[in-house]
């Protein structure tokens, strides 16, 4: 199941409103009559002049001359300030010139005088929007469906405005009705689909994704309806949709969806497999090596996992991704691939790299090291690399336990408990920091707080997860983090 919001933001496409309105709105530009679409001319003037102008600076407006069309709207604008078409005419001609400032004058001016065009007022609203003027945005747009509620555009494009401005519940009305108007919008049934799946009416989105491929049939509908079945608990209906979608479009992102619901429901040899397949169709895609890694951890396959981390790094070396994975796998890696993994993360560090999580693994690491061998790894690095952790994320609660595991060692008792209680202020409900913080409080006499944490350690160690719960639960943050992970191979 994908984070709510990332496929808004891949499918919701920012521009789609404006080019769509925008298109839809040049009815003056193609000569759509209106009740003023003929400028006056004034008895100065030749006969036809300001009429033939107009003309001339539509055509070059349709023609894309925009400055051109400007130059000649100059006199028309100067003899009829008070036309609405010349207004709407040179507020389109502003936008595509890209001064939306100067453009909403005349676009707000034709409004005012002719308010009964509901696809200026759309122009209006688009205008308004893009200027980052929204409450007057949805009012235009919603005034445009007053006077024409049973047109198909008036009703998308409020729905879309919805959608772009976040709010999914408003955007359903009028996307269900547009899309009752036009059965066959591919565009708009699809939104309705995403926005019903995005805020749970998960029936209504099946069904309006059924009927699309019917009409339609293509992957990211399936890769939708894929997200339904997952939200609604049907997984193996979710993993046909997401094998669907990735035998009729085998890009990147459709093998990665189709293997990462293999590996959600532990189902790891099949997801290796697709994530290898997908691999040498597109080698050069750094996600799917990950993925495969993770496929690797999955099946216990540790230092299988690991090195495929490492390619990953050792190919992009500012990327801290690749050994934030090596560095959850690290605890369960033979020694010698715990030394490949260890030495990348050094680089890493000594590179200025600045993320918490390396230079927690890499403490962790030395620290391990440390106690085989306690002279071959001074505490004060490993305490450094803490401190520097916890500078990048002040609420990094293992990076708390590992630094008061090293007081402790050390015998500063009431340092070491003062971290411990920094650990728990953001992960509370860790067995082994209640039990070091027992420890702690009992060298240095605090008998009674000692036995409340010995006694907290025995209630949460009960409930801790079995190490298999937990390499599970490992992988859906794998899954998650992966889906989020941006891809310089994005090939299709």
């Amino acid at each position: 199941m994908r984070i709510c919001g990332d496929r808004l933001r891949r499918h919701l496409r920012a521009t789609l409103l404006t080019a769509l309105a925008l298109c839809q709105h040049c009815s003056l530009a193609q000569g759509r009559p209106r009740a003023q679409a003929t400028p006056s001319t004034k008895s100065s003037s030749p006969v036809g002049s300001l009429k033939q102008q107009f003309a001339s600076a539509r055509a070059a407006y349709q023609a894309g001359h925009y400055s051109q069309a400007w130059n000649e709207l100059q006199p028309v604008l100067t003899g009829n300030p008070n036309n609405s078409d010349v207004n709407e005419l040179a507020g389109l001609v502003q936008v595509s010139m890209g001064q939306d400032d100067k453009a909403h004058s005349y676009l707000a001016k034709a409004v005012r005088l002719n308010p009964n065009v509901a696809e200026w007022r759309t122009t209006l609203a688009v205008n308004l929007l893009k200027l980052h003027r929204n409450g007057e945005a949805e009012a235009q747009f919603r005034k445009a469906v007053g006077l024409e509620p049973t047109n198909y555009d008036t009703n998308h494009n409020l729905g879309e405005f919805y959608i772009q401005t976040g709010n999914l519940m408003a955007a359903i009305p009028y996307l269900r009705r547009a899309q009752r108007l036009n059965p066959n919008s591919y565009s708009n049934g699809y939104d309705l689909a995403l926005a019903c799946e995005q805020t749970g009416e998960l029936d209504q989105a099946r069904r309006q994704l059924q009927s699309l491929i019917k009409i339609n049939d293509r992957a990211e509908l399936h890769n939708l309806l894929a997200e339904v079945e997952e939200k609604s608990r049907n997984y193996l209906a979710s993993a046909g949709e997401y094998e669907k979608a990735a035998r009729m479009d085998p890009s990147e992102s459709n093998i990665f969806d189709w293997g990462a619901e293999l590996l959600l429901h532990q189902t790891f040899e099949p997801a290796l497999a697709v994530f290898k397949a997908g691999l040498e169709r597109l080698p050069q895609s750094t996600r799917l090596q990950l993925a495969v890694g993770i496929a690797l951890y999955g099946l216990g396959r540790f230092d299988d996992g690991a090195r495929e981390f490492c390619k990953v790094w050792d190919k992009s070396p500012s990327d801290s991704l690749p050994l934030s994975l090596a560095g959850k796998a690290y605890e369960n890696l033979s020694s010698s691939m715990a030394d490949e993994v260890r030495s990348r993360f050094r680089q890493f560090v000594e590179s200025g790299g600045r993320d918490a999580s390396i230079r927690y693994y890499y403490a962790v690491s030395l620290w391990r090291e440390h106690e085989g061998n306690p002279e071959s790894v001074q505490p004060a690095e490993i305490e450094s690399l803490l401190k520097s952790a916890i500078s990048l994320q002040r609420d990094y609660a293992d990076a708390y336990l590992q630094l008061g595991i090293i007081y402790a060692e050390q015998h500063k008792y009431a340092e070491a408990a003062a971290q411990y209680e920094q650990a728990l202020k953001t992960a509370p409900n860790v067995p082994a920091t209640h039990y070091r913080l027992g420890q702690a409080l009992s060298r240095m006499g605090d008998k009674s707080r000692a036995e409340q944490e010995f006694t907290a350690f025995e209630r949460l160690h009960n409930q801790e997860v079995a190490a298999t719960e937990k390499q599970n639960s490992d992988i859906q943050q794998f899954v998650y983090t992966m889906r989020n992970a941006a891809s310089p191979a994005n090939s299709n």
